[in-house]
């Protein structure tokens, strides 16, 4: 009975993040069924972790079980790479089984190392003794850790609010990679509740970014595009206009799921092209439009071309245009008709040199 409430004093900041995990996810409606699963399961992986750490640091003040605490350690080395590994297979889009494998490999090496001591070994003192590959867990969790952070970034809209609560888990991440060696072992003690915490940080904004989300493209929404011309103006120098070629071809001949594939499929080239500098919004149906703040005319001119390189590689089209004006003193809503007015004639054009009637399209 003492060591379990030794266990729930220890863990219990922990144990409430993870119940209010459980209760967010429950009443959430913003995620689809597959994610909310994968979330159970690192609760659970999480949870599970903390019950096996805190019976290791048990037995070794007792200095007792050297072989179970052995075992016991090759699994707790073995589920940091492991939780990253959930987290970037939950986290990121279109992210697949094989994001695990390597984690897989990392925990064969600590299995294998129970009985040849190349990663670790207690010794007849009940001290931790490292192998040649002693540090094999920390640089697998180093490369997991900067790989999510990337992908994240990759994924996301560039906006500030979203790259904030990655930097967050990130600087969490980091704290597994350091302070091991500054604490010592008693950073185990905390590591489970810093990634819980850090997760369920995450989660929140991910949740409060859907709100300012388009559904089908995970682009920015029309209100997220208000609120950025209100809050920044001085800030954008160029509106990009862009709108679909032929949805509604695909609509009537293929049906609506077919049309929102291609929705999907623009939306992915106009975000995988953007910057930091650059913001990428569905204002409805087919119509885009993407906020450059502090960039070039040289800079927009680029973009447009990447774009419409990268449209271009898929059996989908759009019209594009864009109007450029540094002024602090600019007309926003001259400069976004401006833009439409090119998109309209780029559109004009196509119609023109494929010969379709837009009337149809």
């Amino acid at each position: 009975m003492n060591v379990f409430i030794e266990y729930l004093i220890q863990n219990w900041p922990l144990i409430m993040v993870l119940v209010a995990f459980v209760i967010a996810l429950k009443i959430t409606v913003f995620l689809n069924k597959h994610t909310i699963i994968r979330l159970y399961v690192l609760i659970v992986v999480v949870f599970a972790l903390s019950i096996i750490t805190y019976t290791e640091f048990h037995l070794s003040e007792i200095n007792q079980y050297r072989d179970v605490r052995i075992i016991m350690m090759a699994i707790r080395y073995s589920a940091t790479p492991i939780i990253l590994s959930l987290i970037l297979f939950t986290l990121v889009k279109r992210a697949r089984w094989y994001v695990l494998v390597p984690a897989g490999l990392l925990a064969i090496v600590n299995v294998v190392s129970i009985w040849t001591g190349i990663v670790f070994t207690i010794n007849e003192a009940g001290d931790l003794v490292r192998g040649p590959l002693g540090y094999l867990p920390y640089i697998g969790v180093g490369v997991y850790s900067l790989f999510l952070v990337f992908i994240l970034i990759k994924q996301s809209n560039k906006q500030a609010s979203e790259i904030i609560p990655i930097a967050f888990m990130a600087v969490s991440f980091a704290t597994g990679l350091v302070f091991p060696f500054i604490m010592g072992k008693n950073y185990s003690k905390i590591f489970a509740t810093t990634i819980a915490v850090a997760l369920f940080v995450y989660y929140v904004f991910l949740i409060l970014q859907l709100t300012k989300k388009d559904a089908l493209t995970g682009l920015l929404n029309r209100q997220a595009y208000y609120a950025m011309v209100r809050e920044n103006p001085k800030e954008i120098t160029a509106f990009i206009s862009i709108d679909m070629n032929g949805l509604k071809t695909i609509n009537d001949n293929e049906g609506h799921l077919a049309g929102d594939q291609a929705i999907a499929t623009l939306a992915l080239c106009f975000s995988s092209s953007v910057s930091l500098k650059q913001s990428v919004y569905r204002m409805g149906g087919d119509e885009f439009m993407i906020i450059c703040r502090k960039t070039s005319e040289e800079e927009v001119k680029d973009l447009v071309a990447w774009i419409q390189a990268k449209v271009d590689q898929t059996k989908y089209s759009c019209s594009i245009g864009y109007c450029y004006n540094p002024a602090p003193t600019k007309n926003l809503e001259e400069m976004v008709k401006k833009a439409d007015e090119m998109m309209y004639k780029d559109k004009a054009e196509y119609y023109t040199k494929t010969g379709k009637d837009r009337r149809q399209i």
